[in-house]
């Protein structure tokens, strides 16, 4: 067996409506099994989803609130009255309030932006910032991608005789602010179509209504938000991000231009992936690590030299970054280790002084990837008895509607399901800490905390070929909703397997199934290269790419996890030394297995992994527990009776044979039944015989060996044919026929020659099926045969 490192959930593929697809849209299997097992089954959907570049923006005068809004705006900016974009420190707030920006400086508004400070103001509008805004002769504050739970600081914004207008997406609370307008997809009395918008996303709509047409030429920074926000990528904004990027592949815009030159990034190569690993992450680190601001005037500027500038800012923020990541990572996992409470707890509720606000978010998801938990990561501020906290779940665990269960020590948080924020006060923490785990009692089960991996469908390799992969990018952009596709491909031989790379930590596989091979590669993954048996029947699950390499053009699978249901066999005879080898035995679960005592010292030499189990005798053997287990028999047992009651209708994961063994039986030599008769001639004509003395020159004289002739002569002792004594054999009247078989050391002989035949010098296959027969029981086995004969 080999275990998968998560478990896989497959989706299932209604395959008449499979077949629907493929013979109305002229697409292969592979593509349409994906979008019906991600809920694409009606031909005009996924015609629309697949060729959609044409389908059009929704009104966003459909959005509640759209039109109050873009009056009080457009009175705002005919009365040159004072506007604030109030936006967030994240890529969505900053590329929100960069488009909010543009339109009205476009609009020729008296407008200016302002986002607070993570670190001293925290997430989300505050009382503070508004009453400094009024104090400036602020009228209008419009917020983007934030102010949904802002209910006290809208009634500020009315006490100071400022309007307000929040633009937002995350969760509305069942409490509203009081503001002028409020533009949001989910809004309660809201029937706009799509409710899954980023915060960016929202301000594009509001940007639309403003210009009275589409603003294409900003949606190479809408789709910067609406990736790195990660929502879902589906309706409205897979047709921002795909119209997007290739307004990104073109993009005139000075501070993408810049970060694009610094990170050796070429434009005609943009897509998803270089958004949400390279752009997205430098425009998060200024907010981060101190303002945000640098991001939001890197997309403003026109200027080539400030926008090289500032894109080195925020590179070094970003690399920054990185580093106070690993750390409080690093010290966060030891936290938690070395802490029995938080070890057990359902839910991760962990803080520390000092670490940085910014990032904990970053240090959420990497203890969720770490211990497969929901996790809340706090940084704790002494002075104000503050705890501000990043938050990230698991699949089955709500966040957004467990830490609404607690909003009675929650001041402020706001967030999703899997993704949240929230400030509290330091003494309420292990409150939270214990009211969330009981909440997980409730909701989660063991199963629950197993990490998965979503398969997106089971694939024949028959269908794995250039066309149908060439075909996957008319799914593309990948994201939220919408990944890159994971198959799974089932019963498969390995026709090759070897380790790859410098250090040997990647895999090359070729693997094989009715006539039909697949190349695979799996990046860190070469230890597999030890832990899969020739025979064994693989699944495997990852990503199809086109290998490309000396103009051959091949099918390929970039393997991120591989299973093996059945026992596996590693033959491992005549490897020595045992040190060879030894290591990659696994170390958990492994019992080393030694038939004669003798032996144990010899083996003890190598550094085995496991338990050394002395195996003496068939009761000990039949009570010895190996389900599940890997066990390695480092000797030849004495008898097939032992073997066959240690693994008789058991189910090992893995049985390694190395079979030590002194002698070999099967090539010494058996004599016939002519040898018999004729030595028995001989020692009736003698009727006695100096063993001792005479023995070397018989067998040298018939051309046998000395053991021969000692072992001959001990079958006929045993027959009774003859007696010993000191070396003389003196013959006896045979009064009956006896049998040699009769005689225990014959049998010995026999059983041993045959066990070396069927365990030493059997082929890979034949040992194979002597094991698989009595796993399942001889019984079972010819109660089987019976039905069918």
């Amino acid at each position: 067996m080999l275990k998968s490192k998560t478990r896989w959930v497959v989706r299932d593929t209604d395959q008449n409506a499979v077949e629907q697809l493929v013979n109305h849209l002229n697409i292969t299997p592979l593509v349409a099994t994906l979008l019906v097992n991600r809920g694409i089954e009606k031909i005009e959907d996924a015609k629309s989803f697949l060729y959609g570049e044409s389908e059009s923006f929704h009104d966003p005068y459909l959005l509640y609130g759209m039109e109050e809004a873009v009056n009080r705006i457009r009175l705002a900016i005919k009365n040159k009255e004072q506007i604030l974009i109030y936006g967030d420190y994240d890529a969505d707030g900053v590329s929100s309030t960069s488009v909010m920006m543009t339109v009205l400086n476009d609009l020729d508004a008296n407008v200016d932006f302002y986002i607070p400070n993570r670190f001293t103001e925290g997430y989300g509008p505050n009382e503070e910032a508004f009453r400094y805004a009024a104090s400036i002769g602020i009228d209008l504050i419009i917020t983007v991608d934030t102010g949904i739970a802002a209910v006290h600081e809208a009634d500020i914004a009315k006490e100071l005789g400022m309007d307000l207008i929040i633009t937002d997406h995350h969760e509305p609370g069942p409490i509203l602010p009081q503001a002028l307008s409020i533009v949001h997809p989910k809004h309660p009395e809201s029937h706009y179509p799509f409710k899954e918008l980023a915060g960016v996303g929202v301000a594009f709509k509001v940007a639309h209504a403003l210009y009275g047409k589409i603003p294409e030429h900003l949606l190479d920074i809408v789709s910067i938000g609406t990736i790195a926000d990660l929502v879902p990528l589906r309706g409205e904004n897979r047709l921002i991000v795909k119209n997007g990027l290739k307004r990104l592949v073109n993009t005139e815009n000075k501070g993408l231009q810049a970060l694009f030159e610094l990170t050796n990034t070429k434009q005609s190569d943009i897509n998803e992936e270089t958004v949400g690993f390279v752009i997205g992450p430098r425009l998060n680190a200024a907010g981060r690590l101190d303002s945000a601001d640098p991001a939001v005037e890197l997309l403003l500027t026109n200027d080539k030299i400030a926008a090289e500038n500032i894109a080195q800012e925020i590179d070094a923020m970003n690399k920054e970054r990185q580093s106070i990541v690993n750390e409080i990572t690093k010290e966060a996992i030891a936290m938690v280790e070395d802490n029995m409470e938080l070890k057990e707890s359902r839910v991760l509720v962990i803080g520390k002084e000092g670490w940085n606000a910014g990032v904990i978010g970053i240090v959420a998801s990497r203890l969720v990837e770490k211990f497969y938990r929901p996790t809340i990561v706090l940084s704790f501020d002494t002075s104000t008895n503050l705890a501000k906290g990043s938050a990230r779940s698991i699949v089955g665990f709500d966040l957004f509607k467990s830490l609404s269960a607690c909003r009675d020590i929650l001041p402020h948080f706001g967030g999703h399901p899997m993704a949240a924020g929230m400030t509290l006060k330091i003494d309420d923490v292990s409150q939270l800490r214990s009211r969330l785990h009981e909440i997980a009692k409730d909701v989660l089960t063991e199963e629950d905390f197993v990490p998965i991996t979503e398969i997106d469908a089971c694939i024949p390799i028959g269908d794995i070929h250039l066309e149908a992969i060439e075909q996957l990018n008319l799914l593309e952009p990948y994201g939220m909703s919408n990944p890159k596709p994971k198959v799974l491909v089932q019963d498969l031989s390995i026709s090759q397997i070897r380790q790859i790379g410098a250090d040997n930590k990647h895999l090359k596989v070729i693997f094989e199934k009715s006539g039909v091979h697949l190349d695979g590669v799996g990046f860190g993954l070469g230890e597999y290269s030890k832990q899969i048996s020739p025979l064994a029947s693989v699944s495997a699950i990852g990503e199809l790419a086109v290998n490309e390499w000396n103009n051959i053009r091949k099918p390929q699978i970039f393997i991120k996890d591989m299973m093996i249901e059945e026992w596996q066999l590693f033959d491992v005879r005549g490897h020595k030394p045992l040190k060879k080898w030894i290591q990659q035995v696994p170390m958990d679960n492994s019992i080393f297995i030694v038939f004669h005592e003798d032996n144990i010292k010899e083996l003890q030499k190598s550094e085995l992994n496991g338990t050394i189990v002395h195996l003496k005798d068939i009761p000990q053997a039949q009570s010895l527990n190996i389900n599940g287990g890997n066990i390695i028999l480092l000797d030849l047992p004495p008898s097939k009776e032992i073997l066959e009651s240690l693994i008789y209708n058991k189910q090992p994961s893995r049985v390694y044979t190395y079979f030590y063994h002194k002698e070999e039986h099967f090539f010494s030599t058996l004599p016939t039944r002519e040898h018999f008769k004729w030595f028995y001639a001989f020692l009736r004509k003698r009727g006695t015989f100096d063993l001792s003395r005479f023995g070397n020159d018989l067998a040298s004289h018939r051309g046998w060996t000395r053991e021969t002739v000692d072992f001959m002569s001990q079958v006929f002792f045993e027959l009774e044919f003859v007696t010993i004594k000191n070396g003389l054999i003196t013959i006896h009247p045979v009064k009956s026929k006896r049998d040699l078989l009769e005689s225990s050391t014959y049998q010995e002989k026999l059983a041993k020659m045959t066990l070396e035949n069927e365990l030493l010098f059997s082929s890979y296959q034949e040992l194979k099926n002597w094991f698989d027969e009595r796993m399942i029981g001889l019984q079972d086995v010819e109660e089987e045969t019976k039905q069918w004969t």
